[in-house]
């Protein structure tokens, strides 16, 4: 009986027990055996992860391992750049910088690295890197050979524009920060890469400008990042509701597009990006509230348009929350505020409803939403038909059912127009809708007007990293209001947001002389 096997077997079981608790916790030990034979144990029943032995055909003892995963990396380059060089080369010879020869030397590829513990090795192998396991060194090397399939660059389809970019970031973190190295081609643009999730291992990047961005903000956002403990980063949302503020707001504190030139434009405002792998949605921050009704296009068209879409999006807004509550209030409380013959038809209309107002309001509100999440869950072109035939359909039906009053219908039907002109607003929509419709129900228009002063305050005090979402103040000077409530021309537009960027100061105002 071999004690020795016996021995050697249990003394590897307890190693791969104590790495499968702390994978950190322990480096190689320059035996190839066993590390080849832990590394098994690691990725026993993953039947995907390849672990094979090569030989140099010059010298037959020396023996490399080779670790990586099938279907994630691009064979052929890994043949030609990796297993035919280590197979084939002459002259190789065990001495102390084995390893050093061979990432110098043999395998000359632009992005090799070392690696010294096991959590390194299982990271990079299961992300789709191949991993080499030299004979008598507590170095391994590390080659990036991905080769999984990646969606294309296609144009998001909630950020659509009709003038401008046609490039959306895709889920490759790499190929999603190439597209900003493609349009700041300065080293002013830093990059810092994170790990977050203990078991997802997920790659985030944080991007910024160092001579714009504020020491403070970027301090804060830090600091937030690390106390972020999940098992799991699937999406930058997961990320989003760890470190925004006033978790329990219905309003934003952090942005987010999937638009390579709208995260530029942020950045050279002194604003930071988030960029998280496997997630095609990028967090900007700090966000302040009128960039809800900011898009990439207002850039892109003439100052007079850009200037006209946003006052009617703000309009929106205002119309989207309010519209519901102010109807009823005035309909079935303050019926003095409306002119007589007004008064008579509303009346005439609902002579035969058998349901209160407020009843019909929330009903036909939550079936529009109904609808409108229906359509967007079904295909594009089925969800579109139905919302619209949906509409038709049972808003006509109940019309003549008399179920609901006609002015009613307009009344939705226009709430829900005015609320699709501020599609990143959804959810702060519904909620301060639903708010102030039941503020309306109880107490009419003095509800109504309490409802609008709390969300007002709300927005007053809201933040994101210390700065204001809403800035009121006697200071504010002219070329503080050149891009929020109308967009200047750009040659007028001299400085940055003096609460976000460290330099306020843009460029010199342009004087035109022609």
């Amino acid at each position: 009986m071999d004690f020795k096997f016996f021995a050697r077997k249990r003394r590897l079981e307890e190693k791969i027990k104590e790495l499968n608790q702390n994978l950190d916790s322990i480096e190689l030990s320059g035996d190839l055996a066993e590390e080849m034979a832990i590394l098994e144990g690691l990725f026993e029943k993953v039947d995907p992860m390849v672990l094979r032995r090569i030989r140099n055909q010059h010298n037959e003892k020396l023996e490399f391992g080779l670790v990586y995963c099938a279907g994630m990396i691009d064979n052929e380059y890994v043949g030609e750049a990796i297993i035919k060089p280590l197979t084939s080369s002459q002259g190789i010879n065990y001495d102390k910088n084995l390893t050093d020869t061979i990432l110098t030397q043999i395998v000359c590829n632009h992005n090799g690295m070392k690696a010294q513990k096991y959590s390194e090795i299982v990271e990079a192998a299961t992300y789709g890197d191949v991993v080499v396991l030299i004979p008598g060194s507590k170095d391994a090397l590390i080659y990036s050979t991905q080769g999984f399939p990646l969606r294309g660059t296609d144009e998001p389809e909630n950020e659509k524009t009709l003038v401008g970019p046609k490039e959306g970031f895709g889920e490759s973190l790499i190929n999603n920060l190439a597209f900003l190295h493609r349009r700041l081609r300065t080293n002013d643009l830093k990059m810092q890469f994170r790990t977050l999730g203990k078991r997802t291992r997920t790659s985030i990047c944080l991007c910024y400008l160092d001579s714009l961005v504020k020491p403070d903000i970027l301090k804060e956002l830090e600091e937030r990042l690390a106390i972020i403990d999940i098992d799991g980063i699937l999406d930058s949302n997961y990320i989003q509701e760890f470190i925004r503020d006033e978790g329990y707001s219905p309003f934003r504190t952090i942005g987010t597009t999937e638009r390579p030139d709208v995260v530029t434009g942020k950045l050279l405002e002194g604003r930071i990006a988030i960029f998280v792998d496997g997630a095609p949605t990028v967090l900007t921050l700090p966000y302040l509230f009128m960039e809800n009704f900011v898009n990439s296009e207002d850039y892109y068209l003439p100052f007079y348009y850009a200037t006209f879409s946003r006052v009617l999006r703000i309009c929106g807004f205002i119309l989207a929350v309010t519209v519901p509550a102010f109807y009823l209030a005035v309909s079935a409380f303050n019926h003095e505020m409306l002119p007589t013959p007004l008064l008579i038809s509303i009346a005439r209309e609902r002579q035969n409803i058998p349901f209160p107002m407020a009843l019909e309001i929330f009903s036909m509100l939550l079936v529009f939403d109904l609808l409108r999440e229906a359509g967007i869950r079904m295909p594009t072109v089925i969800g579109s038909a139905m919302s619209i035939v949906g509409g038709l359909v049972l808003g006509q039906a109940a019309v003549q059912a008399r179920l609901v009053s006609s002015v009613l219908i307009i009344m939705v039907a226009l709430t829900g127009i005015t609320g699709l002109l501020v599609p990143k607003m959804n959810t702060s929509i519904l909620v301060v809708r639903y708010s102030l419709l039941v503020a309306a129900s109880i107490m009419g228009l003095p509800g109504l007007t309490l409802g609008i002063a709390f969300w007002w305050v709300h927005l007053l005090n809201l933040r994101s990293f210390g700065v204001t979402q809403i800035e009121i103040n006697i200071n504010m000077n002219y070329q503080d209001q050149k891009d929020l409530l109308l967009r200047a021309p750009l040659w007028r537009m001299a400085r940055r947001p003096r609460n976000i960027a460290k330099d306020s100061v843009r460029k010199g105002e342009t004087r035109r002389q022609w």
